[in-house]
């Protein structure tokens, strides 16, 4: 079993920053990907970024690229994701997410795992 909270969400003006934390526990796995992905109400789950823990593959969609990053704290089992320049249309519950073997296809919610409980977002106009 993994566990994975997040924090550091919260309330935000437009073009405000905040840096979300996923903290993770359990099993240690060689090859894994941890994930963001966002769901605002009425709407679908969202892909925000994902990393290959052990390599340096990096992956976003054009909705956040050059404004958000995904990075890691290998000896804290940390993940994070910097937001900048944040709009009103990113508001929504955020998740981070393992998958516990690699995917070609590391956008799409069904290739995971676990997931946390979520952290919320809003971003104020």
């Amino acid at each position: 079993q993994v566990h994975l909270v997040e924090s550091g969400g919260g309330l935000v003006q437009a073009w405000g920053a905040l840096r979300l934390s996923c903290t993770t526990s359990g099993r240690i796995f060689s090859d894994y990907i941890m994930g963001w992905f966002r769901q605002a109400p009425g709407k679908e789950r969202e892909f925000v970024a994902a990393i290959v823990w052990s390599g340096s593959s990096i992956y976003y969609p054009d909705s956040v690229k050059g404004r958000f990053t995904i990075s890691r704290d290998n000896a804290k089992n940390t993940l994070y994701l910097q937001m900048d320049s944040l709009k009103p249309e990113d508001t929504a519950l955020y998740y981070c997410a393992v998958r516990t073997r690699l995917t070609a296809q590391p956008s799409l919610p069904s290739r995971y795992d676990y997931w946390g409980q979520g952290t919320q977002v809003t971003v104020s106009a």
